[in-house]
């Protein structure tokens, strides 16, 4: 009994080229021994744990098949995007900071503290982290979107979506493929695979590819020793191993092993508004430190140029074991699974911090600045059917260890740009005070002597005056220990009231416990300079008057805060949560179901991974608290034309509470939550097999208003925050364009002498959205639309295939996220403007920096299967 359900679920995951938001495939089904024109019934789904055609589910799915993402060179997570209306995945400072976003609603990746709010789960294996389900997937089966949160089925709780990958599991037909591919920026690649039975009783899949390509940016290396002249390459390898194991007709074994890595060079930004810093950091690198500003320091034209004298050199490792197990019990008609699982994800980062030419601050690649992840996995589920109820229980346990390690590196330009920042500043606040550079950092007024800093900054990097200083090299190194555990029992249970009424129950508790230890220190007596500027406070004040907080807030930043001395965070907090869903179904008829549902989802309290400013003290917390989200969906969904077109519709209204908003205030990441977040809006999703052989269309829109609730300073946990988030009141949230749609057309056919051929076109349009979590207007990014595309040709029976492919072949000039330039200027005002705002853009002095889109590439592929 399981050996001919598994061998049925082989098949079904072949011919889900109708799971085709994107590109829907009929030769795939054709080819799976499918009698007939291909129909909406062949999209299989498993979205509620067990196999159920698409338009019988009662959620927000989009499902895409092998072929599918194979025609939209879908490799990994980020590509995925074209083929999902109201779906952004961006990644910002490297590769292992990556964030998907559903329906406006996402965590940025750059701090290893929060949980996702979109989750990943591969081959049932929950992945903690976006960043952590990052990478090449292989051999991909299907993949399956699922929007709003869900907050039952699949491992730890999310609040936004669920992404689920399937791959390809082991055959008892022994197969070989290999593919290799040729493209522009040097591109090039080689996978293959191989499957086959071992014995009656086991088979096996084996899969290895290599990816290269240069980078697509531009450097300008500056000061130097940076070698590199390009950024953003791509280098990666995997391996990938499966076992089939079939022990007797009730029980199946899948086992699969996997290990990656990336060693590239990644991510610089590139200036897209240049403010008045610019002569400083021009000055002190080799004369081209940074894009020159724009008249009236407007902004700059798009460009593939970035300016770093530092290495951004990452290297990344992720590998894992997993076992899940199925044994069929005859006697209650229900089938007990096991899912167990090891991975451990561990990366290692370069960095140009200030992103210029000049040698301002860094970091570096070996060891002392990345985070690892290793966590332990164990689920059971037992799952039945009868004449009325399908039924399904489960626990799921997890542990998991995050290890962070931070620095910071003061270059030799740090110390005189920071003294020309803090000339700059004085002889703006005191214009009546002939203030002016001595020596570099050395302030006479008047003729005086100087002003009482302590000692007067020098121009190596140590102090003028014999004092304590910045020393330039390495000023801190913090690390942090974060451990958790988690404990959840589930349910979900559909009841069949009558043939054509359903209710759906779905309930999770949840028990997550989380600890911390962590030791940020200074180095090399950096912090001297702060302890100074602090300890003359008094002379200080008595000459700059009004300038006094900003000149001392310049010598005490995080980096050089003598708070941060040998600073150690001890902490640990436990919260249960009850989660889950309720929902009604009615068909109409065969042709139309119709559905409401409610869920609640939730998304675990931590810890921010980094210096927070806010009430420095030796007891503060880095604690945040839990997000959670009521979410409210009424929806249709309609097969007509002989089962051959589909027709989706959803309306969806979700509000957040505790919102974990991670944003960069241009010297560190604060996590702060904000307490509302709603997003309402219509998801609609087409698919039309028409009646000429081999051609589909595809469409799919996705309506999204997301906005933030109204809040004062005094509904933050830290309400020093509030200038800095003071746009986001009752603002639209970032990377929520208020339209998002997908269009696709398929044309595939046998063209006779044993040839068949074919196309695909992929088109993605985002209305204009906010990339800036601060909601600044200069990271505004206007509405565009990338296209995909490839023409292919190969042998009736796909004994060969040969396709030239592009990805954004209109070479559509966009940006991921732009972000402040460290040091290099200031948008928030420290006092209330006459608009009601701490944003004034008459004094918004800000240079703005922007990871960039991909440009166009296109290359070749050549498929061989046996």
């Amino acid at each position: 009994m399981r050996l001919t359900n598994l061998l049925r679920t082989t098949v079904s995951a072949a011919v889900v080229g109708a799971c085709a938001f994107g590109f829907a495939g009929v030769a795939s089904a054709q080819d799976g021994g499918q009698d007939g024109p291909q129909t909406i019934d062949d999209i299989i789904v498993t979205a509620q744990k067990r196999e159920q055609n698409l338009q019988d589910v009662p959620i927000v799915v989009t499902s895409l098949s092998q072929e599918t993402l194979q025609n939209a060179g879908v490799r990994d997570i980020k590509d995925l995007q074209i083929l999902t209306p109201g779906m952004t995945v961006t990644s910002t400072s490297s590769e292992a900071s990556t964030t998907a976003r559903i329906r406006g609603v996402g965590t940025v990746g750059d701090n290893p503290g929060l949980e996702s709010s979109v989750g990943v789960v591969i081959d049932g294996v929950y992945r903690s982290r976006n960043s952590v389900g990052f990478g090449d997937l292989g051999e991909l089966a299907r993949i399956e979107v699922l929007k709003g949160p869900q907050g039952t089925l699949f491992g730890k709780n999310t609040s936004a979506g669920v992404i689920n990958i399937i791959t390809e599991a082991p055959s008892f037909t022994p197969g070989f493929n290999g593919e290799v591919t040729m493209g522009n920026y040097g591109a090039w690649g080689i996978s293959g695979s191989v499957t086959g039975p071992i014995n009656d009783q086991v088979a096996f899949r084996l899969y290895a590819g290599n990816r290269e390509r240069d980078g697509f940016m531009n450097i300008d290396t500056g000061d130097g020793p940076r070698q590199e002249t390009d950024d953003n390459n791509v280098e990666f390898a995997t391996l990938r191993g499966q076992l089939l194991i079939l022990p007797n007709d009730n029980a199946s074994i899948k086992l699969i092993a996997d290990y990656s890595t990336r060693d590239e060079y990644c991510c610089v930004g590139t200036q897209i508004r240049t403010g008045p810093t610019y002569p400083f950091v021009d000055l002190l690198s080799n004369g081209t430190g940074q894009r020159p500003p724009a008249a009236g320091f407007g902004p700059l034209p798009f460009s593939r140029t970035g300016y770093a004298n530092r290495s951004t050199g990452q290297s990344v490792e992720d590998m894992g074991l997993s076992a899940e197990a199925n044994i069929d019990i005859t006697s209650m008609n229900a089938t007990l699974t096991s899912v167990t699982s090891w991975r451990n994800w561990s990366s290692e980062l370069g960095q140009d911090i200030d992103y210029t030419g000049a040698d301002i601050a860094y970091r570096v690649q070996d060891g002392d600045y990345g985070f690892s992840v290793e966590n332990l996995t164990q689920e059971f589920r037992l799952a039945g059917a009868n004449d009325t109820l399908d039924w399904l229980f489960g626990v799921f346990a997890t542990k998991e260890d995050i290890n962070r390690t931070d620095s910071w590196y003061f270059g030799s330009d740090y110390t005189p740009f920071l003294s020309f920042l803090l000339s700059a500043r004085l002889n703006a606040a005191n214009p009546a005070l002939p203030i002016s550079p001595n020596t570099i950092g050395c302030y006479t007024v008047a003729g005086q002597t100087p002003v009482g800093f302590g000692t007067c900054l020098g121009t190596g990097g140590a102090v003028g005056g014999g004092g304590p200083g910045f020393t330039v090299g390495q000023g801190f190194e913090d690390t942090y220990d974060q451990g958790s555990t988690s404990f959840a029992l589930f349910t979900n249970n559909t009841w069949h009231v009558t043939d054509a009424f359903d209710i759906t129950l779905g309930l999770r508790y949840t028990m997550d416990e989380k600890s911390l230890d962590g030791l940020q220190r200074n180095t090399n007596g950096n912090g001297g300079a702060c302890a100074a500027a602090l300890g003359n406070a008094g002379a200080i004040g008595a000459v700059l008057g009004a300038a006094t907080p900003t000149i001392l807030g310049n010598f005490c930043l995080p980096w050089s805060n003598a708070a941060y001395a040998n600073r150690t965070v001890t902490e640990d907090f436990d919260d249960g949560e009850l989660s889950g869903t309720i929902k009604a179904a009615f068909r109409l008829n065969p042709s139309i179901l119709t559905y409401v549902s409610y869920a609640r989802g939730y998304k675990s309290f931590g810890y921010n991974l980094d210096r927070v400013q806010t009430g420095i003290t030796p007891n503060a917390s880095l604690f945040f608290p839990s997000e959670v989200v009521d979410s409210y969906e009424a929806g249709v969904k309609m097969t007509l034309l002989d089962r051959s077109l589909l027709l989706n519709a959803t309306y969806f209204d979700q509000t957040f509470e505790n919102f974990q908003l991670n944003t960069f205030l241009g010297t560190a990441f604060v996590v702060e939550s904000i307490p509302e977040l709603t997003s309402r809006g219509v998801d609609a999703d087409m698919l039309w097999f028409t009646p000429i052989e081999g051609l589909s269309f595809q469409g799919g829109v996705t309506y999204t208003d997301a906005q933030y609730g109204n809040f004062t300073a005094a509904d933050l946990s830290s309400p020093g925050n509030f200038p800095q988030l003071s746009l986001l009141p009752g603002a639209r949230a970032s990377f929520a364009p208020e339209w998002s749609a997908t269009g696709s057309v398929n044309f595939d056919r046998d063209i006779g002498a044993g040839l068949r051929a074919g196309f695909s076109l992929a088109a993605k349009y985002m209305d204009d959205y906010n990339t800036g979590s601060d909601l600044l207007p200069y990271k505004q990014q206007e509405a565009f639309t990338t296209l995909n595309g490839r023409i292919v040709i190969g042998s009736q029976d796909e004994r060969w295939t040969f396709e030239v492919w592009g990805q954004n072949l209109t070479d559509e000039e966009y940006i991921q996220v732009a972000y402040n330039a460290p040091l290099q200027g200031g948008a928030f005002q420290t006092t209330v403007q006459p608009n009601g705002t701490y944003y004034n853009p008459a004094l918004d002095t800000q240079t703005y920096d922007a990871f960039l889109g991909q440009p166009r590439t296109y290359g070749a592929t050549l498929r061989i299967k046996y």
